[in-house]
């Protein structure tokens, strides 16, 4: 098996391992970066190439405002330290992401430094000579297993320590990224429990076959209820908090809308990821004050929802829409809220567009350093138990029904 073959054999092994199976995205990445340094070794891959060619980024992709890449990168260098440090342990070939580049590394791990001295004895005229076939073979196995021991020892004490440092610049924080998240997640972090994630699962009437609408309980009876359907940008949303908290070594626990019941919020720490003209639990719990989600009720827009500008500045909407129906949704908007829950002991969190863009761009808003540095510095957050209630409207700009684009357009802290 030629060299090239031993890397592309241990990259299908890191993907097919617990630490990177059903990372997808992170995958991908993965195997991109392996390609390029076999093909054209030393060569260094641009951001821009991995957001077009990788991620399906558009061709007006800006790494200065869209932070993805750096985030997908140092989570995928993260993951390959974990796996290093427990289910790759015997491996011998290592791949390593370098800080600060996009150039993927390979490296044959080597049991020793070095071959072991040939072991010699000194022979004196008053000292007898060893029997050939007893004590000089044993003299030397013991110096060879000495060399072994002591191999092996300092091989496991780097090991320990690379995976110390790894666990603890999460942990700690000594990481910029991984301080950042940890700060702005600390609501969620702090507990014994696993918090809660719960995507929108909206009610339909009618079959797909002849037609199907939103259940409206003014004049539909639940009997009719056909079925519950989720947004694309929900169940990629729910990727991008699976590996952000995947990161923060916290475990969540998914929960469909519809399933969702008000005996489960007094217990749990709350991710509500979609709006609630679909995850209608909502409205049934602390809500927004200052951003509010309503359907138009005149003007030209009448009917569609909106996220209404409670208490408007001079410089800001009152309400702010997605593009018109019947026309390509260029852009979108989206709240951001962290609020205490049912129970006060909790914390829920409401991210959700006005379409299922941006509601998926609500949460990949949190899960950039660059957007969620945004959010701690109107807080003025630098260390975890900083952090506040407040609510935020996020402006989306789409093309092609991905999120290219995101910026705060109005931000509120609550008393």
């Amino acid at each position: 098996m030629s060299e090239r073959d031993h890397y592309l054999g241990q990259v299908d092994r890191l993907c097919g391992s617990d630490v990177l199976h059903g990372s997808e995205s992170l995958c991908r990445l993965l195997r991109y970066l392996a390609q390029k340094e076999l093909e054209s070794p030393g060569v260094h891959v641009k951001e821009y190439q991995i957001a077009t060619e990788v991620f399906g980024r558009p061709s007006d992709f800006d790494p200065q405002v869209d932070s993805t890449i750096r985030v997908q990168a140092a989570r995928l260098r993260a993951k390959l330290g974990d796996y290093y440090s427990s289910a790759g342990l015997q491996d011998s070939v290592l791949v390593d992401l370098p800080r600060g580049s996009y150039s993927l590394q390979f490296h044959h791990r080597s049991p020793s430094n070095g071959k072991p001295a040939r072991a010699t004895l000194a022979e004196s005229p008053d000292q007898p000579m060893a029997p050939a076939g007893t004590s000089r073979w044993s003299l030397i196995a013991v110096a060879l297993l000495s060399i072994v021991v002591f191999t092996l020892a300092t091989t496991l004490t780097v090991v320990e320590r690379n995976r110390k440092t790894v666990e603890a610049s999460i942990l700690t924080g000594s990481d910029p990224a991984a301080q950042t998240f940890r700060i702005f997640w600390q609501p969620f972090l702090k507990g014994t429990q696993e918090p809660w994630v719960v995507f929108s699962n909206g009610a339909f009437v009618g079959r797909p076959e002849t037609g199907m609408r939103y259940f409206d309980p003014k004049r539909d009876v639940k009997g009719q209820i056909w079925d519950h359907y989720t947004g694309v940008g929900e169940v990629l949303a729910i990727h991008e908090l699976d590996q952000v908290f995947g990161d923060l070594r916290q475990r969540i626990r998914v929960k469909r809308g519809s399933l969702f019941s008000l005996d489960d919020a007094n217990n749990n720490d709350l991710i509500f990821v979609g709006s609630p003209s679909e995850n209608l639990t909502l409205s049934d719990l602390p809500s927004m004050r200052e951003f509010v989600f309503q359907r138009m009720s005149d003007g030209t827009r009448k009917g569609d929802l909106a996220i209404v500008n409670v208490h408007p500045r001079s410089n800001e909407s009152k309400a702010f829409l997605a593009s018109p129906s019947g026309t390509p949704i260029t852009e979108d908007y989206a709240v951001v809220a962290l609020m205490p829950g049912l129970n006060p002991a909790r914390s829920l969190m409401v991210l959700a567009g006005t379409t299922t863009f941006g509601t998926q761009a609500a949460v990949e808003f949190v899960c950039r350093q660059r957007s969620v540095e945004a959010i701690l510095s109107q807080l003025s957050a630098s260390s975890p138990g900083d952090m506040k209630p407040f609510e935020a409207v996020v402006r989306i700009k789409i093309a092609m029904g991905v999120p290219v684009g995101m910026e705060l357009a109005a931000f509120r802290k609550r008393p």
